[in-house]
């Protein structure tokens, strides 16, 4: 059997035991080791790394067995592995994220079936190679999910479809409701952190760099750690400042836009306008169009808040059925009744003649609603406190005029001033007199009357002014209580 050694920089990590090919003698072997390192090479007592699957940033990840599985069950080993050039504070920052991955998988894993479970979480220490100090290593172990990371599938098939797209986004962010439930963020989502296996199911893998929304009073919420990954990370998580649920969609938007092109997210985006260029490389509706530049947005506002939000507007509900038409009435036909030449009567009933179908009558229409009659256009307030002011304001101005012209002759002044009260109520009332008119009316007979006291009887001023204003006030106050009385009328009566 091979066992592949984790040493970083083994020079000869491959390593066969013949003994182990019998299935007694592998479950119960002793500590293997490296016969060129001298690295154990059975994690934990129990895992056998087979191959390197890849590496990353932070560590290595190894295909491997357990044997303590009756099957020999598969699964994924990842090596906690910093690169040399890292200060003491990079370090700690690394082996933290590399710690909160096992917490979070052990806490989401085993409740949604798109996260992979962890297995194991355990330190190896060992003897350092050509070195007396030893050396201490960190391991996770999950589940191994045998298919193609989208970003593979990608290189092998070619740009995606918008269904295939609108599936991806459907799945991942249901996927993400769920750990934003939890109140995690995952921080990097791209193609290579979505894995499909080989009945179809798409799966959210490394959650190193996850970032739990609640964190101990006085620390900054949700604050970044700086760990992303260039070209999927929205603008607050580049600049190190507080991260949302928008990131992770901000970051699915940009994995979805990668997939439907074919192209490298940074040849999609132009830094020079600040926003991203990839309608033109591919054709979609306008409805994901919509949904996919919305959660681009470099403002964490402007975006969607929630992945439930993105799912709504992916699967509108859908319109109401239209009301089915009434029933239409058919009309039986009334048998006739024939009379014997005998005493007695007999009723006899005859099969109508066949003939069309009789017209259907229409539905019977709806009884009709009482309604209490509205309220003369005539009487709208506004009109009438308008009316009742040039009205009262016209007849004070004529009043002082007649006064200082006639002397103040009753019969004549109450002939004058009754005639132009009625046809001013009059020319109103048939619209001939409307706002226009009653200010440029108002105003040329304020200014006709102003001269005439200096021929009459000298009048005061002060009196062609004050009074015709004083009376258009007790002209809407006398509109106001009539309008009053009108309405606690009409209501009650």
């Amino acid at each position: 059997m091979n066992i592949f050694c984790t040493r970083p920089g083994c020079p000869r990590p491959d390593n066969v035991f013949a003994d182990l090919n019998e299935i007694t003698s592998l479950k119960t072997a002793q500590q293997k080791y490296c016969t060129a390192c001298g690295m154990p090479l059975i994690l934990d007592g129990r895992y056998l790394p087979e191959r390197l699957l890849g590496k990353g940033g932070f560590g290595a990840a190894f295909l491997a067995c357990d044997r303590r599985s009756p099957t020999l069950r598969k699964c994924v080993v990842k090596q906690f592995q910093p690169a040399n050039d890292l200060t003491l504070s990079q370090l700690e920052t690394a082996q933290k994220l590399f710690e909160r991955e096992a917490v979070v998988l052990d806490r989401l894993g085993n409740q949604h079936p798109q996260i992979p479970n962890l297995l194991a979480y355990f330190p190896l220490e060992c003897s350092g190679w050509n070195s007396s100090v030893n050396q201490q290593f960190f391991y996770i172990v999950q589940d191994y999910i045998d298919g193609q990371d989208l970003e593979a599938e990608l290189a092998d098939q070619g740009r995606f479809s918008e269904n295939k797209v609108r599936e991806v986004l459907e799945e991942i962010l249901n996927v993400l409701q769920f750990v934003h439930d939890q109140d995690v963020i995952h921080r990097d989502i791209k193609p290579s952190n979505i894995m499909r296996d080989r009945q179809g199911r798409l799966y959210l893998l490394d959650f190193g760099a996850v970032k739990q929304v609640t964190q101990q009073q006085g620390s900054r919420l949700g604050t970044s750690t700086g760990i992303f990954s260039m070209g999927y990370a929205p603008p607050e998580q580049m600049r190190g400042h507080n991260v949302f649920p928008s990131t992770d969609l901000y970051a699915l938007a940009v994995t979805c836009i990668v997939l439907l092109t074919g192209k490298d997210c940074q040849e999609l985006y132009d830094s020079h306008k600040g926003r991203w260029n990839w309608k033109n490389q591919t054709q979609v509706s306008n409805s994901l169009a919509y949904i996919l530049d919305k959660m681009l947005q470099p403002t964490p506002s402007d975006r969607f808040a929630s992945a439930e939000l993105v799912l709504k507007a992916l699967n509108p509900p859908p319109s109401p059925p239209p009301i089915p038409p009434l029933p239409k009435l058919k009309i039986q036909p009334i048998s006739p009744i024939s009379v014997q030449p005998k005493t007695s009567i007999q009723i006899q009933t005859f099969a109508p003649a066949p003939s069309p179908s009789p017209a259907p009558s229409p539905p019977p229409a709806p009884p009709a609603v009482s309604t209490p009659p509205a309220p003369p256009a005539s009487f709208q307030t506004i009109n009438l406190l308008k009316a009742a002011a040039f009205t009262g304001f016209e007849i004070t101005l004529l009043r002082i005029a007649v006064n200082g012209l006639l002397g103040g002759s009753f019969p004549l002044l109450v002939l004058i001033l009754g005639g132009t009260f009625g046809g001013l109520v009059f020319a109103q009332y048939r619209r001939w007199i409307e706002t226009k008119e009653q200010i440029v009316l108002a105003l040329f007979s304020l200014g006709l009357v102003i001269f005439i006291p200096l021929f009459g009887q000298g009048i005061p001023f002060s009196a062609v002014i004050i009074f015709p204003v004083l009376a258009a006030l007790g002209g809407v106050a006398a509109a106001a209580l009539f309008r009053l009385i009108y309405l606690i009328l009409y209501r009650f009566l």
